[in-house]
């Protein structure tokens, strides 16, 4: 579709607005060593079914860690031998998430709110949607000052249900009133891609600046970019689709 038709974007969080890497590896290894009750052996296995390499902590494109929601991971590493029943681990390990700091965020381009101020300025509504919970969310886009800057923002805790199912983009058009064919889909996994497919979205775009590749977002991505700086040479024309 011509990018001019596009009235709003709906971005993923881990990955694409923030350092997939420098955020959550520390933060990974910290809730499968909780998970394990502090035996490293067990950590060092929970974070394999994860999708982490257990050394270096690197995680697969498209496994639990880079793209499950909280219970997800959290029902993996109970049937991999986590001590802990869900009620009790899903939200401490939310707690883990939740407790990354300014020295372990960082954002995927120099000046993410100058981004999204220009992108409002074109007229588009924007929008976070993420695996994440929503209070985690919103911690880290105030970080950034990004938090009102966006219209709209769900998690897995939202109510618009887990990718790739396609709530989390029809909450999106709720909230702003465009139709899904509008909506601009940026992500880093095959999950996020999967969304925007499933509701309809106008557009579909990877960036490869989280855990994705050219290769794992083929067929479901109508285009890749190196981050989201390039989002406004494609909204421009610059970059055709």
């Amino acid at each position: 579709m011509s990018t001019v038709e596009i009235g709003g974007i709906l971005f993923d969080k881990d990955g694409t607005l923030i350092d997939y890497e420098a955020t959550w590896l520390p933060l990974n290894r910290e809730a499968a060593l909780f998970a394990a009750a502090g035996d490293l052996e067990l950590a060092l296995r929970l974070l394999e079914v994860g999708g982490a390499d257990p050394h270096t902590g690197a995680v697969r494109a498209d496994s639990l860690l880079a793209a499950g929601a909280t219970p997800e991971i959290a029902a993996a590493w109970i049937a991999a031998g986590s001590p802990y029943g869900v009620d009790l681990l899903v939200p401490e390990m939310d707690r883990i998430f939740r407790g990354a700091t300014t020295a372990v965020i960082r954002p995927t381009v120099a000046d993410p709110a100058g981004l999204f101020r220009r992108l409002r300025g074109r007229g588009l509504k924007l929008g976070v949607a993420s695996s994440d919970g929503e209070a985690a969310i919103r911690a880290t886009l105030a970080l950034f000052d990004l938090l009102d800057l966006v219209d709209f923002i769900a998690g897995y805790d939202s109510g618009h249900g887990h990718k790739p199912n396609p709530g989390m983009v029809y909450g999106f058009c709720d909230a702003t009133g465009l139709p899904p064919g509008a909506v601009l889909m940026v992500g880093d996994n095959r999950h996020d891609m999967a969304m925007g497919r499933a509701a309809g979205a106008g557009l579909c775009v990877g960036v490869l600046s989280g855990t994705g590749t050219v290769q794992t977002l083929a067929g479901l991505a109508d285009l890749c970019l190196p981050d989201i700086g390039g989002l406004e040479d494609l909204l421009s024309g610059r970059q055709s689709v």
